[in-house]
């Protein structure tokens, strides 16, 4: 018994007190057990966590932590790892069999295979231009070489046995041979060898004799192909050669791949030039030009010294000379007589001397001058007198415009060399004067451009606005910038000048609105403020004449032209723009106060609803002052009645003068009436028309209403509101068609318009009261409510009982989780303090031992001293 318990305590000593997994012991120590006393006892509510044992949990996380963190922490800098590669290992569906099966099958299959491709010691037969190296290293070959050392190095076993095995015993693999009388005595080493010098000998002889037989049969067979290379050479047709076989055509992979192959690779090219290198090279060929049309202009030829030949040395022998034409001439005779050909005189101008008059012309008018009395100052430009002029000059002249090419191509053809010190003809000086200068200086006003502009045709002035931007580029000087930006105003004031002549030049200012954009693009704040300015006064203006006479006329066209390109050059489908909103206030304003008196206010009235529909595409904003002037035209071309479903406003009048402006009532106008958009010509003035015209000019006001009125549907069908919007222009256009009063293509295009309306759908549905639950009345009857636990969380639903759960498990995991890391912080820390310690005790131990060998040394070095000092 007493064994028994000693060996039942000895184990329970030895199981560690925090070991995992190990239950508590039945009695603890009773200094490690913790009691949580509650001061009063509540009923119902259930205790957890009474007694606990505070040292085994500590104990616990201790050696939990010592496994795990511990573990990362050494670990942390280290990036290699262990892993289990070995087959089936994790996978619990394939048994212990199996795996031991597979993982044998696969060490097999690893051991057969190559392992690596310079391996050369596995057992695989390596072969060199077919031959196996084994019967390489055998030296069976036949050797062509005449010298004794045939063998390569190799000896016989009967040499060897000679001269390395004594030479006294017999030679192995020979046999003994002895006669039948006695035994043969044994041979004298002296003997042995002269023996062995005969037979390597005889196999030399016999090896010789061989590779002549081998070269005679070569000769032989030699010859014979010769013989038959001739009848071989002729081919097979190919169903015979090919026995019925087709050569399989190559698929696409395969012809993609050739065609990869045989592509040219991808060649360096020249860094793309900037904005400002560009305009810099735009000017210098434009001043270049300038100053060759100047020569030109005044007849002046190139300085002497321009192409003054170099210095020639007395050695100098003249290579450089090169004959361009051969003058030499063929010596003929006629009737005994030597024939002389004459000299074409210098004054044709056909044949070969005009070729060669073109050409000496094209190469002389590429230099130019050194020193230019021109104002921009081209003192720069130098001529060349090499062959490359020629191409220079068709690379000049290409990057002009096509009428400006042709023009001095055309020059170029048809000057002719002078003699230096000559003049110019006065057909190239009057030609030169005609011809544009190439470089401009900004207009410092509109009366400076205008007479730049002024008498020129419309592709002349195009190029001079685009000589002045070139000429004149931002970044080639420091004013430019200003200098462009009030171009942009005197642009658009010279586009006004051309709008308000008599007739205005309308294809003038449609050329001219690309380079307003182009500035408007580079310099939008001068461009915006140029509009707005021109707005602004035309709206002061009308605002006055309202102010004076109470009403105001449409301005002219040159405004309506403002309106358009300020359309134009800025986007129209911003809720708030400086320039946009104002022009649409504008229009607003013209389309409210401006009355119609005549066809003409009809036509500007009629482009302003263009304009205004151009301006709200995208947006598609409604514009009501838009279908109101719309109504009105329609009104002025139906006969008046007194019943009417629509209501007009200003500035129109159901009755009055101008009430039936666009009335037409003579059937015989109406049957020669042919459809056709309004000119805008018409918006600048209308001139004496009889009454036809006038009612032709009608019949178009009338259609392109109509045709406003379907871009309106179009439009704004989409509204919820549309069909009470449409609703006076549904009246006008049935009471007009019921008229019948109009040609058929405008019935025709009023009823497509009337059916366009009809099938817009229905956006809106009638208001309705919005249907309420009633409110009971207030009534005494208690309310029960259901309890579904006691305590501080009753009296709420089960959906927020189960909210409050999850926030309390929340917020007790977070306090835990936060406490975990607490405590695993300061696990490393005292780690880390762990390892400091250990450090510095080792350096302390190290310095220790290092002063007790310093000591030791000390000592025995005062000792020797001693000594030496006794005797």
């Amino acid at each position: 018994m007493g064994k028994a318990r000693s060996a039942a305590r000895g184990k329970a000593s030895a199981a560690p007190a925090g070991a995992l997994g190990s239950r508590a012991r039945p009695n603890p120590n009773p200094f490690e057990v913790k009691v949580n006393r509650q001061k009063f006892q509540v009923l119902g509510r259930k205790t957890r966590h009474d007694v606990g044992l505070p040292g085994v949990s500590r104990a616990r996380a201790l050696q939990k932590r010592t496994q795990t963190l511990l573990k990362e922490y050494k670990e942390r800098d280290k990036s290699n790892v262990f892993r289990d590669k070995r087959f089936g290992e994790y996978n619990s569906s394939i048994s212990p069999e199996e795996k031991m099966m597979k993982r044998f099958a696969l060490e097999q299959q690893r051991q057969h295979e190559k392992k690596s491709i310079y391996n050369l010691n596995e057992d695989e037969e390596l072969t060199h231009y077919g031959q196996s190296l084994a019967d390489i290293e055998k030296h069976n070959d036949i050797v062509d070489s005449d010298s004794d050392t045939e063998g390569r190095g190799a000896l016989s076993a009967e040499l060897t046995a000679t001269h390395f095995g004594g030479g006294s015993g017999p030679v192995p693999g020979k046999a003994t041979q002895q006669p039948s009388g006695g035994e043969e005595p044994p041979k004298s080493r002296r003997e042995l060898i002269e023996e062995l010098i005969a037979r390597s000998k005889q196999e030399k002889r016999e090896r010789q004799a061989q590779r002549e037989d081998a070269l005679e049969l070569t000769e032989k067979l030699d010859q014979d192909w010769k013989e038959i290379q001739a009848l071989l050479a002729c081919k097979m047709p190919k169903s015979e050669s090919g026995g019925g076989k087709e050569k399989p055509k190559p698929d696409a992979y395969d012809m993609m791949v050739r065609e990869l192959g045989f592509e040219m690779k991808a060649q360096p090219s020249n860094r793309m030039k900037t904005e400002e290198e560009l305009a810099r090279e735009e000017q210098e060929r434009l001043r270049r030009l300038e100053a060759e049309r100047l020569r030109r202009m005044l007849g002046r030829d190139e300085d002497a010294h321009s192409k003054r030949p170099k210095h020639l040395s007395a050695d100098d022998l003249n290579d450089g000379f090169v004959l361009d034409t051969d003058d030499r001439r063929l010596l003929s005779y006629k009737d005994g007589k030597m024939n002389v050909e004459e000299e074409p005189s210098g004054d044709s101008s056909g044949g070969e001397s005009g070729e060669e008059e073109e050409e000496e012309g094209e190469g002389w008018s590429e230099g130019g001058p050194e020193d230019s009395d021109s104002p921009d100052g081209h003192s720069d430009l130098e001529s060349d007198a090499d062959s490359k002029d020629a191409h220079s000059a068709d690379g000049l002249v290409g990057r002009e415009s096509d009428a400006d090419s042709v023009e001095v191509h055309a020059q170029l053809q048809g000057d002719q060399r002078p003699s230096p010190g000559e003049r110019l003809p006065r057909d190239d000086q009057a030609a030169a004067r005609a011809q544009l200068p190439y470089t401009f200086a900004v207009p410092e006003s509109c009366e400076e451009l205008k007479s730049l502009l002024s008498g020129k045709s419309m592709e002349d002035q195009l190029l001079v606005v685009e000589r002045i931007q070139k000429c004149n580029h931002p970044s080639l000087a420091v004013g430019n910038k200003a200098k462009l930006g009030k171009l942009f105003g005197f642009l658009l004031e010279y586009i006004g000048d051309l709008a308000v002549s008599d007739p205005p030049d309308l294809g003038v200012i449609d050329k001219l609105v690309v380079p307003l954009y182009n500035l408007c693009q580079m310099f939008p704040e001068s461009a915006s403020d140029a509009v707005k300015f021109v707005l602004r006064d035309a709206m002061h203006e009308m605002e006055g004449t309202v102010e004076t006479t109470g009403r105001a006329a449409f301005p002219g066209l040159d405004v309506l032209i403002y309106l358009k390109i300020a359309g134009m050059l800025f986007p129209t489908s911003d809720f708030w723009h400086p320039v946009i909103t104002p022009a649409l206030l504008c229009l607003s304003q013209l389309l409210t106060k401006c009355p119609v008196r005549s066809l003409q206010d009809a036509v500007k009235g009629l482009f302003v609803c263009c304009v205004f529909l151009d301006y709200v595409a995208l947006s598609q904003r409604f514009i009501p002052e838009l279908i109101n002037f719309l109504a009105g035209i329609l009104h002025m071309a139906t006969p008046n009645k007194q019943s009417q479903g629509y209501t007009l406003v200003h500035p129109f009048r159901a009755l009055g003068k101008n009430s039936e402006l666009l009335l037409v009532s003579d059937e015989e106008d109406m049957a020669t009436w042919q459809r056709r958009s309004l000119p805008l010509q018409w918006a600048g003035g209308l001139k004496a028309q009889t009454e036809t015209e006038a009612n032709h000019t009608r019949l178009s006001c009338l259609a392109v209403c109509l045709a406003l009125v379907r871009r309106c549907v179009l439009a704004y069908g989409a509204l919820p509101s549309f069909h009470d919007i449409a609703r006076p222009l549904r009246a006008l256009l049935t009471e007009h068609l019921a008229t019948r009063c109009c040609p058929p293509t405008l019935q025709e295009l009023s009823r497509s318009v009337l059916t366009e309306m009809e099938n817009q759908p229905r956006h809106y549905r009638p208001l309705v009261c919005e249907k309420s639950k009633p409110v009971p009345l207030k009534l005494f009857t208690p309310r029960l409510v259901k309890v579904l636990e006691f305590g501080r969380k009753q009296g709420s639903t089960r959906e927020e009982q189960e909210r409050r759960r999850l926030i309390h498990k929340h917020k007790r995991e977070f306090k835990g989780a936060v406490r975990e890391i607490r405590k695993d912080n300061q696990f490393l820390a005292r780690m880390r303090l762990s390892e400091i310690m250990e450090r510095d005790a080792e350096r302390k131990r190290k310095v220790k031992q290092l002063f007790n060998s310093l000591a030791t040394q000390e000592g025995e070095w005062k000792a020797l001293k001693r000594k030496k000092f006794k005797k």
